[in-house]
Formats: structure tokens, C-alpha cells, sequence
């Protein structure tokens, strides 16, 4: 199955701190792929080595067989890389549909009359047509995960970044946005997903991998790796022999 990313080698410190040490991993086209890692571990670091808001210190960063590790983050998101971050923040005077509409033309490239049709598609899918008119600073903490959410969609990616967009939410209201994802997963676009919330995450993913201190410290299926004894010990802070 073709790549639709492929990390070598990836290298950034600040100062003595490295938050990525040599990672190296690929992404085949339509996986859902889980992150997880302790506090400070090197996950949102990699995400943006990934989208260009950093730039590695060595390594490359390949998209679609294509070496990205020196374009901009504009660039990157123009071919299909798109995120959402961890703490919402909308254009809280701008409606809804306004902070949609800016993701579907600056993102994507679109028209306002081709983007118009697109983000009230995206609304619908992520749940928000409801309150397209509404100011994006009246939302909820949920609702302005899924505006993230639809934003980044609204740019077209192939390969989507979510970062920790469970946070913060009830178990009912977490429910919700992983069926919504799952929705999107179906859609077949790449996605993958920083998440503390972990059985959310596992009702998603296809696989998992583990940083840790800027190192990867363990890739594979979601199963085995929560059941490992490096996991349980270094990520989830348990005795393995308990």
C-alpha cells in the first residue's frame, strides 16, 4: 500500500531537549494511526514537524513520495496536510460558517462559490449546519472541537491531524465526536490522532505508536501495544508486575 507519509530519521532539539530523537515511520493511504506518549513526550512536536510550523533540525519528511521537509506550512496544507490543535480558537466574531468558508478558500483554494457548497456539506457531517449562523465565541467546548474539526476538513486534506480533540469533554459528548470521526475515517482519508483519552482513540485507530521522550518506543496494533509492559510502565505509569 503507497505511503501517503513517510518520516526518516526525524531529528529536533531545543537546547539539550530533543522532542523528536530519529523518529521514523510510515503511514499507508486510508490508516488511522494513534499517538500517544506522556506529557511533554514529543507528540505536538511532531505534529508540527509534520505541518511546517517547525523545521526539523535533520531527518526528511516525505508526503505523497514528495520531500516537504523545507516547505512552509501554507504549502503543506495547499496539498492536502491539515490539523486541528488541541485548544480551539475560532474567529469568535465571524459565524460559523465564516470560520468554515476561511479553511475551504485559504486551505483548499476554493472559490467562495465553490466553497460555500463544500463547508455546508462539512457542517452537516460534522454537526454544526445547526448553528452555521452563529458566532463561533457562543459555542460550546464540543462544538468548537467540532469546528476545529470542520475547519481543517473544510482545507480538503488527504492526511488529517487531530490533536488531543477528545480533551476536555464528557464520555457522552466523546462518544459523539468519535462516531463522528469514524464518519470520517469511512470517508477514506488518512488520518492521525494524538489523544489522551484512550478508549476513545482505540475506537478509532488501525494502529498505534508510542513516543516517548522524543523516541518511539513502540508501533504496532492497538491491542498489544496497551498490553505491553514498556506501555504500561512508561505511558501509563503502572507497576507491569501489578
Amino acid at each position: 500500500m503507497n505511503a501517503v507519509l513517510s518520516i526518516s530519521s526525524l531529528c529536533k532539539s531545543f537546547g539539550t531537549v530533543k522532542v523528536a530523537d530519529a523518529i521514523s515511520f510510515d503511514v499507508p493511504m486510508g490508516q488511522s494511526l494513534g499517538i500517544i506518549g506522556p506529557n511533554g513526550a514529543g507528540k505536538t512536536s511532531l505534529f508540527n514537524l509534520i505541518t511546517g510550523t517547525l523545521r526539523a533540525d535533520s531527518g526528511s519528511i516525505k508526503y505523497q513520495g514528495i520531500d516537504v521537509s523545507t516547505n512552509n506550512s501554507a504549502t503543506r496544507c495547499r496539498a492536502g496536510i491539515a490539523r486541528s490543535f488541541q485548544i480551539p480558537q475560532p474567529f469568535t466574531a465571524m459565524s460559523v460558517f465564516e470560520n468554515v468558508l476561511v479553511g475551504a478558500t485559504q486551505g483548499a483554494g476554493l472559490t467562495q462559490r465553490e466553497a460555500e457548497t463544500v463547508c455546508l456539506e462539512i457542517l452537516t457531517q460534522t454537526g454544526l449546519v445547526s448553528r452555521a449562523n452563529d458566532l463561533a465565541g457562543a459555542l460550546t467546548l464540543l462544538e468548537r472541537k467540532r469546528l476545529e474539526l470542520a475547519r481543517a476538513l473544510a482545507a480538503n486534506p488527504k492526511l488529517l491531524l487531530l490533536d488531543e480533540i477528545a480533551g476536555g469533554l464528557t464520555e457522552n459528548e466523546c462518544q459523539s465526536l468519535v462516531a463522528t470521526i469514524n464518519d470520517i475515517k469511512s470517508s477514506g482519508i488518512t488520518i492521525i490522532w494524538i489523544e489522551h483519552i484512550v478508549h476513545a482513540l482505540l475506537a478509532v485507530v488501525d494502529r498505534l505508536i508510542v513516543i516517548d521522550f522524543g523516541q518511539m518506543i513502540a508501533d504496532g496494533k492497538p491491542k498489544p501495544i496497551m498490553n505491553s509492559r514498556q506501555v504500561r510502565e512508561i505511558y501509563m505509569g503502572l507497576d507491569a508486575d501489578a
